[in-house]
């Protein structure tokens, strides 16, 4: 034999050995633990032929009691979470409305402006140009700028060919169809603040039925917890549905106050400015 088998040979012995000795070590242990267990099962067999004392009875069942009204304790948890899982369905609907109408609110306030309406530094540039009767340098300084009194000025000395009242005529179709898109462009607001309410209405029902659903199956009196749900669910839909109803409609009365007073400023501005045209004043 080499010393390469011998050597293969040893580690093969000292790992038989070391097999053997976790083998015996846990039968030994084995059966340390099975007499132990005899031991500890001996032991209540004599209690058992004791009477118990009545008083160490009623502390167990006191403790057994504690222990079951322990379980019963609900976890507590934070004021966001119990809403959110209220809410359910519902509240993430209404938190989506919710985001449409504040985008809806930033875009329109960026747009009803006096500054796209009326800016002061397009009239005064447009009465300068009238004051030096430069006629086509004020058509150009109108086509150029992007206000809606200047669209509507341009559109009105476009047709000062056809007569004054064709001029005027042009003038009030395009305040009319820029009235008309920035009404449009509100009329979502006003369908939130409408249908808001409505969702938070039937999140209301839906909780509703879900506590009398309880009672109506339950063999015994329901524990308030289980009401709660149901209960919790109708409140505050019904209160995240009026959280985005009433910003909306505010949104929307203001923002359509204020549209309807710029159009009539500019009527009243881009006609007066056309009477002071030669051309454009209309004849006796």
């Amino acid at each position: 034999m080499n010393d390469k088998e011998q050597a293969t040979a040893k580690r093969f012995r000292l790992w038989m050995v070391i097999c053997l000795t976790l083998i015996a070590g846990g039968m030994l242990s084995g059966s340390w633990g099975a007499n132990s267990s005899i031991y500890a099962q001996d032991e209540p067999v004599a209690e058992v032929e004791e009477e118990p004392d009545a008083d160490v009875e009623s502390a167990d069942k006191e403790e057994q009691t504690n222990e079951t009204d322990d379980d019963e304790v609900p976890t507590e948890q934070s004021f966001l979470a119990w809403m959110i899982k209220a809410s359910g369905i519902f509240g993430a609907i209404l938190l989506a409305l919710s985001f449409v109408m504040v985008a809806l609110v930033m875009m329109n306030v960026l747009q009803v402006k006096r500054d796209i309406f009326i800016p002061s530094d397009f009239v005064n540039a447009y009465k300068e140009k009238l004051d030096a009767k430069d006629y086509k340098g004020a058509y150009d300084l109108c086509k150029a700028d992007d206000s809606l009194v200047a669209r509507v000025l341009a559109v009105g000395m476009s047709r000062l060919d056809r007569g004054y009242a064709a001029a005027i005529e042009g003038m009030q179709e395009l305040g009319e169809e820029e009235n008309m898109n920035y009404e449009h462009r509100l009329s979502y607001l006003a369908l939130i603040s409408s249908v808001a309410p409505m969702i938070g209405l039937m999140g209301t029902v839906y909780g509703m039925i879900l506590s009398f659903q309880k009672i109506a199956t339950s063999t015994v009196a329901p524990k308030p917890a289980e009401l709660a749900d149901g209960i919790s669910t109708a409140l505050f839909t019904t209160l995240e549905g009026l959280a985005v109803a009433i910003p909306a409609m505010v949104a929307y009365s203001i923002l359509r106050n204020r549209v309807s007073r710029y159009m009539l400023e500019v009527g009243m501005v881009s006609e007066g400015l056309m009477g002071r045209l030669p051309i454009g004043k209309p004849q006796a």
